[in-house]
């Protein structure tokens, strides 16, 4: 079972389908793919522990496919994996999917077929994150606010990176079951005259405005060219030089915000946590998420000291009527990178 307890930060895993896990040896192998990155480890499973034996990340734009990347990890493995199980930024669907950031489609059981794996399973990687809360030491979550009760109920994860993505944590009355959603892809909301604005200059490039759009890590970038170029903030020769050099402009934003060298990043990066805070409040009410928050993806845990601040949860907890229910829920970070893929790896060994 996937227990929270909110003193410890310790997860115990809920077994879906299997009373007992296997008491067998199993070698699973396990995937996170993102819109950025894939990664890959090899899992040593028995009973309820997960050895990780070995690992690799691979740019995922470098590969046409994910079988071909799959093949580059396995040529330096002497062990076959009777199992694949793939966390995956998308909506699964019968054990397929069509990613949302990357021109892969995935289907298990072509993947069964081709590349000789006994059995492959699908899960959003969302989904994934929340079961690899199983596998994490109290050390791989840092508190942005605990409001020091130990509130049961459901959990929410919101998880910024390359796209944005949501996910639910069910409290059943014994234990904590995850489910994946697409709510990143909701319509964007604005609330003040420059949201407004904002949203008018960003609905002429991309029609429908979600929140994916402005919390994610090509909204800090879409952020701060509003207010380079349609606010007029002047840009330093330097920072344009550091664009350049950088494939990653929001890494650039939010490393100069977070140092204090330009004020156009700060600004961006303002922005930025007040809308990420915004979503999150929206995730935590329509889930009614009592037992906490999480944030996770590639972005928080950089801007951590950002989220410490007043104004994540000063915008958290802005609301007409459920002001006091968002005053209650706790939120912490996932610190460490690797949940998605420990959370794929449990889920297909006891899923």
């Amino acid at each position: 079972m996937l227990h929270f307890n909110t003193k410890t930060m310790s997860y115990l895993l809920y077994l879906p389908k299997k009373g007992k896990p296997d008491t067998r040896k199993q070698l699973i192998l396990a995937a996170d793919i993102g819109g950025t990155k894939t990664s890959l480890g090899l899992f040593e499973v028995q009973r309820e522990k997960l050895s990780l034996l070995r690992e690799a990340t691979f740019p995922s734009g470098e590969h046409l496919t994910f079988e071909a990347l799959f093949e580059t990890f396995r040529a330096d493995s002497q062990r076959v994996p009777s199992m694949l199980s793939i966390g995956v930024a998308g909506p699964v669907l019968d054990n397929t999917v069509k990613l949302t950031n990357l021109q892969w489609e995935l289907d298990g059981s072509r993947l069964e077929r081709d590349l000789g794996v006994e059995r492959v399973v699908l899960i959003n990687d969302l989904e994934a994150t929340a079961y690899g809360l199983a596998g994490l030491a109290q050390e791989d979550i840092a508190t942005i606010y605990d409001n020091g009760s130990t509130n049961s109920g459901n959990m929410t994860i919101l998880a910024p990176g390359t796209g944005l993505g949501e996910a639910g944590i069910f409290w059943d009355g014994e234990a904590h079951r995850p489910f994946a959603t697409e709510g990143g892809h909701c319509e964007f909301a604005p609330r003040t005259e420059f949201d407004i604005e904002l949203w008018t200059h960003l609905k002429a490039e991309l029609n429908i405005v979600s929140w994916e759009h402005v919390v994610s890590g090509p909204g800090i970038y879409r952020i701060y060219r509003f207010l380079r170029d349609i606010k007029g903030r002047k840009e330093p020769a330097w920072l344009t030089k550091n664009f350049k050099h950088n494939r990653d402009p929001a890494a650039v934003i939010s490393h100069a915000a977070m140092r204090e060298l330009d004020g156009t990043c700060i600004m961006a990066m303002e922005l930025f946590v007040g809308y990420m805070a915004r979503e999150a409040a929206n995730l935590v009410l329509k889930h009614k998420a009592t037992g906490g928050l999480l944030l996770g993806g590639g972005i928080p845990p950089r801007i951590y000291p950002l989220l410490r601040r007043e104004l994540f949860r000063q915008q958290f907890i802005q609301n007409s009527r459920m002001s006091e229910l968002l005053q209650s829920v706790s939120i912490k970070t996932i610190l460490n990178s690797k949940a998605a893929l420990i959370g794929a790896a449990y889920y297909g060994a006891y899923g």
